[in-house]
């Protein structure tokens, strides 16, 4: 039996109010976690032996997941790409808030290049759990966000019709948000992030 405050609750998740604020909270988390990653790798730059502040232990360790080649897989610092890409996410969520609404053409390439996004900082979490062996603490927030950022846009997505999905599939897919599934999904996704992170290192996380 659902009760007025779920209902209530329920109703404020699908407002722009609460979509397009957790996106735009995201995004800015992501846009100042590159932006540090960014003065760090131009400080390694500068002096690779220097010492970063959240080089905590041999587990947490910006220094040595940003001296990697990893970090630069485009000749660059990837943390400029957040540069880059978080100041449009931004303008979407601040822009939509105030009312406007974007083409469906606009939407869908957002959808496809932020898809994109996504799977590139999967791709940097995995390497950085499973070959450098390493844990960045503003990469894991990067990542944290950018699933988060997805996870909205997608919805608003979904909620707006602008996937240009069939009929049926479009019928499930909002059915699947009006039912909460995604927040469930996301909120899961995140504890097995967590849990694997935890399995993988256990006590040397605070050694």
């Amino acid at each position: 039996m659902t009760t007025p405050l779920l209902t209530r609750l329920h109703g404020i998740r699908h407002t722009d109010g609460w979509i397009f604020g957790t996106m735009l909270l995201s995004a800015c988390l992501s846009l100042a976690a590159s932006f540090v990653l960014s003065i760090d790798a131009l400080r390694l730059a500068a002096d690779p032996g220097t010492s970063l502040s959240c080089n905590i232990n041999d587990v947490i360790s910006c220094g040595t997941v940003a001296t990697s080649w990893q970090a630069q897989l485009f000749g660059f610092p990837n943390a400029f790409l957040g540069l880059v890409a978080e100041p449009v996410v931004i303008t979407i969520a601040v822009a939509s808030l105030g009312g406007v609404r974007f083409p469906r053409w606009f939407m869908l390439a957002a959808q496809v290049v932020y898809a994109l996004g996504l799977v590139f900082a999967y791709w940097l979490f995995s390497q950085s759990m499973f070959v450098i062996g390493a844990l960045c603490p503003w990469c894991l927030l990067v990542t944290v966000s950018t699933t988060l950022v997805f996870a909205t846009l997608t919805h608003v997505n979904i909620r707006d019709g602008n996937l240009f999905l069939p009929p049926r599939a479009q019928a499930a897919a909002k059915r699947f948000i009006d039912a909460d599934l995604d927040l469930i999904a996301v909120t899961i996704w995140i504890l097995v992030l967590i849990l694997a992170i935890v399995l993988k290192y256990g006590p040397a996380l605070l050694a």
